[in-house]
């Protein structure tokens, strides 16, 4: 997670969480958020909530937060619990399933990602990592013609060509075949008022 937080969001998960026991959830849980809090761990940030929201927004933001790091279960196998067919895992003491709130957190974490902070994570790639990234990038880059006084960059600095003679001949043919067809469409608009 360090050598990512600059780069990327961070939404920090807690994996096969069907092995853990609710208390052992929401100590490791805690646990992780003091970590990430120790080391200075930049992880994604909900934004806050506008006053204009109702309260059922706000209450699923809240539980979003507070649920953070999402503790989820994976599968890709079907099995049937009630009556109905569900994606879970089947253990001698009943079935785990993924989108069951009170098994995981699965759901709160599709929500976020999909539903409601999908546009937020995208702005934040965007105007963060990529524009730090960016920064970071041109300042190497200057850094090192500084240095050594020349460029040794992935991505190099020409300077802009100048037209050469070619090139400006066809820009005038261009512009005199402009102009021919020009007058033709006004001696065409003239007949037709003409007519």
């Amino acid at each position: 997670m360090k050598a990512l937080h600059e780069k990327v969001n961070i939404v920090p998960l807690i994996a096969k969480a069907d092995c853990l026991i609710p208390s052992e959830i929401r100590k490791l849980k805690e646990r992780i958020r003091e970590e990430i809090d120790k080391f200075g761990i930049k992880v994604y940030q909900f934004p806050e909530c506008d006053s204009d929201e109702d309260e059922e927004f706000k209450q699923q933001d809240r539980e979003l937060k507070e649920s953070a790091p999402f503790a989820v279960i994976g599968s890709n196998t079907v099995v049937e619990a009630k009556g109905q067919r569900v994606r879970g895992r089947l253990y001698p003491w009943g079935i785990v399933e993924v989108e069951n709130q009170a098994h995981c957190d699965f759901v709160k974490l599709r929500n976020m990602l999909i539903r409601t902070h999908m546009h937020d994570l995208k702005d934040v790639t965007c105007d963060v990592h990529y524009e730090n990234y960016r920064a970071q990038c041109i300042q190497q880059m200057t850094s090192k013609l500084t240095q050594d006084n020349r460029i040794e960059s992935p991505i190099p600095i020409l300077p802009l060509p100048t037209p050469d003679t070619e090139t400006e001949k066809l820009i005038k043919m261009k512009d005199e075949e402009l102009r021919r067809m020009q007058e033709m469409l006004q001696k065409m608009q003239q007949q037709m008022q003409d007519q």
